[in-house]
């Protein structure tokens, strides 16, 4: 069947060039990568246009390679402009002995890819497509127009020049060693490739493209998926949820397990969202699935920058006859939405003691987390021990996975972006030096 892409490809003289070109560099520069016997007859598959995807295809395709992107949405990067309409976070400026403790029990197995390509690689890709970024005070790295439509437009163009085809409206549902199959507008496509790499997703947003139906392909392979960074019920009637959706409880503290988180907690009809959420999300996950169908209970400060001693102290001068409800207003500045808290979680509280205690460690009781679909990622998909450490999967060789798919998960900051393009940088060197050796199924050592 023919198949138009959207991305034509370049003029075979300026192919053979380039190629030529590559070639030169690589038996210079780096020549135990460069042992082609023959060039590919198959063009390299990806299937994924996210973030992963479409670098795995930029750096690929800048080697030479033929390079076919497929996705089954309409168009590329649609989860990286939702992510840029707050600002796209590109990644963080800490120094990287910290960032790399962010991953929690997966930093063994990403550390290499990070330190590969680092956040000082990713921050200098960014400025080379005339995207420049800045650190915001929070050490967060962003870019300068604060949204993700210039540099995704910057990158399909570099692509374009590069001869990358883009065929969307392909959705993967076979697949029989490296030979693929499609579901299109128009019926099934099957297509062989040389490599493949799957940079597929998680399974949040799927009105974005991450649905995560993948992985009923590779089932052995996958540990089930599961919110992260995401928000959670509260034990709170209804209609407490209902009168204060959209109330924001500013600057509070979350401790949970030896953990303690600030940031802002927002009250939806769903439940609760924010940062301090989103860092303790692991754990909170974990505690809630070992104490299934128990709730389980942290503590929220509500002024955790005053000693307990000044909240007394505060309380105390208030006079007798004020209402509990203004002494909270007027000693603390305590909001309408955080005093109607005190009162749900904390009634019998009154005195100055008593208040104090409950401000600085109000018991808040988690139900469930929310639902996976409106998390912001997740975690589960592809298990380390399916992949080798050029991240190729042991049962099939020239198969490849990269990017939110794998069973990794971090914290909102510029982790998820780092994570994705890191992986995939290590997946497009592994593909390179798969295709390069001259043992099929091996990669050279």
């Amino acid at each position: 069947m023919h198949r138009k892409p959207i991305f034509p490809l370049a003029t075979e003289q300026a192919n053979n060039s380039y190629s030529l070109l590559l070639t030169r560099y690589y038996r210079r520069i780096r020549p135990s990568m460069c042992h082609h016997a023959t060039a590919p007859t198959a063009p390299i598959a990806i299937i994924g246009a996210g973030p992963a995807g479409l670098f795995a295809a930029e750096l690929l395709s800048k080697r030479g390679y033929q390079v076919h992107l497929y996705d089954h949405m309409a168009r590329p990067g649609r989860k990286l402009l939702m992510a840029g309409r707050s600002g796209l976070n590109l990644t963080h400026s800490e120094p990287l002995e910290t960032f790399l403790t962010r991953y929690g029990p997966a930093r063994h197995w990403l550390e290499p890819a990070l330190r590969a390509f680092s956040p000082t690689d990713l921050q200098n890709w960014a400025e080379g497509l005339g995207t420049p970024c800045f650190v915001g005070s929070s050490g967060r790295v962003f870019l300068h127009s604060l949204k993700a439509s210039p540099l995704l437009r910057q990158w399909l163009a570099r692509l374009q020049q590069q001869g990358v085809q883009l065929f969307p409206h392909h959705k993967l549902i076979g697949q029989e060693g490296l030979t693929l199959t499609f579901q299109t507008p128009k019926g099934g496509v099957t297509q062989p490739a040389s490599a493949v790499i799957l940079a597929l997703g998680g399974s949040s947003w799927s009105r974005l493209g991450s649905d995560g139906q993948w992985a009923s392909l590779l089932t052995p392979y996958c540990t089930p998926f599961a919110p992260s960074n995401c928000g959670f019920m509260p034990d709170w009637p209804d209609d407490v949820l209902t009168r204060h959706e959209g109330a924001t409880l500013r600057g509070v503290t979350l401790s949970f397990a030896g953990q303690t988180k600030r940031g802002d907690l927002i009250i939806t009809k769903r439940g609760l969202e924010g940062a301090p959420l989103y860092a303790l999300s692991a754990p909170l996950r974990e505690a809630l699935a070992q104490n299934h169908p128990r709730p389980i209970t942290l503590h929220l400060s509500l002024r955790p920058t005053l000693k307990a001693d000044a909240i007394r102290e505060r309380l105390a001068r208030q006079r007798l006859r004020e209402s509990r409800s203004n002494k909270l207003r007027k000693a603390l500045g305590l909001d309408r939405t955080m005093r109607e808290l005190l009162t749900l979680l904390c009634p019998e509280a009154r005195s100055p003691d008593e208040l104090t205690q409950a401000i600085t460690h109000l018991p808040l009781t988690l139900t469930a987390p929310a639902a996976l679909d409106r998390a912001i990622s997740t975690a589960g998909g592809v298990k380390q021990d399916a992949l080798d450490e050029h991240l190729m999967f042991h049962h099939q060789p020239g198969l490849f996975a990269c990017g939110e798919m794998l069973d990794w998960e971090a914290p909102t900051g510029g982790y998820l972006l780092q994570g994705c393009f890191s992986t995939a940088y290590l997946c497009a060197e592994g593909v390179h030096l798969w295709l390069s050796s001259a043992l099929p199924g091996k990669l050279p050592a």
